[in-house]
């Protein structure tokens, strides 16, 4: 592989947890709202990732047989698909004095669950970092690259 291969899969990856990111802190800063635009709670939303220029396993494991190296692996990195939009109903509370109460006096609250979304921060913090690290090693092997060819 490449150097600037392995830096174009690490920066798709680092825009892709970006994103990710940003996501999960818009479902924490709305995590109370009751009432959007729409006239409903807030719904979370979730990042879907997909690989880019996805080969198939057999041809993959066919041209990595043939000839080792970047043409027959393929690696081109990760890709947002769709922000996709969680549509499980929030919970239901019993609270007539608050403004976005219905006739019944019961509000309904975003699905957002912060357990879940602090999870899902440490683990695309996690993958951010890893990347940051692997473009800090590609950045080494190619600075000791021109060293031992100076």
């Amino acid at each position: 592989m490449s150097f600037w291969t392995s830096l174009k899969i690490s920066s798709s990856a680092l825009f892709a947890q970006r994103l990710r990111l940003d996501t999960i802190s818009n479902n924490v800063a709305n995590a109370e709202t009751t009432k959007t635009e729409t006239g409903g709670p807030y719904q979370r939303k979730d990042v879907v990732f997909t690989a880019n220029n996805r080969v198939p396993f057999l041809a993959n494991l066919m041209l990595t047989n043939r000839s080792i190296g970047e043409k027959a692996l393929n690696l081109q990195g990760v890709k947002v698909a769709q922000i996709k939009t969680d549509t499980t109903p929030g919970e239901t509370v019993y609270d007539p004095t608050n403004v976005n109460a219905d006739a019944n006096g019961n509000v309904t609250y975003p699905n957002v669950n912060l357990a879940v979304e602090m999870t899902n921060m440490l683990s695309a913090t996690r993958s951010y970092e890893a990347n940051l690290s692997m473009i800090d090693a590609a950045k080494t092997m190619a600075t000791k690259a021109i060293e031992i060819g100076s």
